[in-house]
């Protein structure tokens, strides 16, 4: 993975964008020597949105069961209802 400054992807930037279409390089930019952006080919953002997507899906299905866990944990019986309100 290369890095560069701002103004160093400024001057070269039809060249970083080559690089990430065609040799798949990735390129860190930075800016006061933190890294600020990244640039990609656009298959390496698809597949990382794909992927994000499932995470997200398979985190809120934990999520949902976590909550059925709890709904089932926090359940009273009828009867113990009825003889707390006298019915």
């Amino acid at each position: 993975m290369n890095r560069m400054t701002v103004a160093e992807a400024r001057a070269g930037f039809a060249d970083v964008l080559n690089r990430a279409t065609y040799a798949r390089e990735r390129t860190v930019i930075t800016r006061h020597d933190e890294d600020v952006a990244a640039i990609i080919s656009v298959d390496e953002l698809q597949l990382l949105d794909a992927l994000i997507e499932r995470y997200e899906d398979d985190s809120d299905v934990a999520d949902a069961r976590a909550a059925l866990l709890e709904a089932r944990e926090d359940r009273a019986a009828w009867g113990d209802i009825k003889r707390e309100f006298d019915l």
